[in-house]
C-alpha cells in the first residue's frame, strides 16, 4: 500500500471482533516499524508489552475497572491483541549523562519536553500506521491515572516505566465513527505558520 493511502485510512477503530485473532508474526512487524521510531540521543527508550492471550488481557482489564460497561469498553476489550506502550526515562538520563552529551548531573529541569514519552509516542504511530499496511484495525487509547499502578503490578512493568498508552490490534467488527469528528479537521492554513507564527502559507495550501 502507497504511504500516502496508509496515512488517509488511519483511523482509530473501536469495534473489535473477538473470533479474528492477529497472526504473531502481524504483531512482530507491526513491533519492528515501531522500533524504527525516531528517539533522542538514539536512546530508544521504549518498552512494548504484547498482550495477546485472553488470560493477559484480562489481567489489564481487570486492573483498569473503574466503571461499568459500556459500548466503548465492549467494543475494544474485544480486541484479540493488546500492546502496553512505554516509557523509560532513567535511560535518556543515563544516555545524556554519557561523553558525547555530558549532562552529568542527570537533571530533568534539562528536559521541559518528557522525550520519553514523545518518542513512545512516535514508535505507537508507527504501530498504528503498521496495522492499515497490515489490513488490520487498531486504536490507541490511554491508561486512567489511577490504574497505572494497579497495571504496572498486573503486568510486572517495572516502577521507572511510565504507561504511555496502549494499541489495540484485530480485525473490524463494525464501524463505528467517532462524535468528535463532526469538528472536521483543522484547515491547513489555520495550522501552518509559514515563517513566524501567524504568518499564511505563501500561494496558499496546494494540497
Amino acid at each position: 500500500m502507497e504511504f500516502t493511502e496508509v496515512v488517509r485510512r488511519r483511523r482509530m477503530v473501536r469495534r473489535f471482533d473477538p473470533d479474528r485473532p492477529v497472526d504473531r508474526n502481524a504483531v512482530r512487524r507491526a513491533l519492528g516499524a515501531a522500533m524504527r521510531a525516531p528517539s533522542a540521543g538514539h536512546t530508544q527508550g521504549w518498552d512494548f508489552v504484547v498482550l495477546d492471550t485472553h488470560e493477559r488481557r484480562q489481567h489489564f482489564w481487570a486492573a483498569t475497572a473503574d466503571r461499568e460497561p459500556d459500548a466503548w469498553l465492549l467494543g475494544v476489550s474485544a480486541a484479540p491483541t493488546l500492546i502496553v506502550c512505554c516509557s523509560n526515562p532513567e535511560a535518556y538520563l543515563d544516555r545524556y549523562a554519557e561523553a558525547d552529551k555530558g549532562w552529568t548531573d542527570r537533571n530533568l529541569d534539562r528536559w521541559p519536553i518528557p522525550y520519553w514519552d514523545v518518542d513512545t509516542g512516535m514508535a505507537a504511530l508507527l504501530l498504528l500506521l503498521s496495522a492499515v499496511d497490515q489490513g488490520l484495525g487498531a486504536l490507541f487509547f490511554g491508561v486512567p491515572a489511577s490504574a497505572h499502578d494497579e497495571v504496572r503490578l498486573a503486568l510486572g512493568i517495572p516502577q521507572t516505566r511510565r504507561i504511555v498508552g496502549v494499541v489495540a490490534l484485530g480485525h473490524e467488527a463494525r464501524r463505528v465513527t467517532s462524535p468528535s469528528l463532526r469538528r472536521g479537521r483543522r484547515p491547513f492554513e489555520d495550522a501552518v505558520h509559514w515563517g513566524a507564527f501567524g504568518e499564511s502559507v505563501p500561494g496558499g495550501h496546494s494540497g
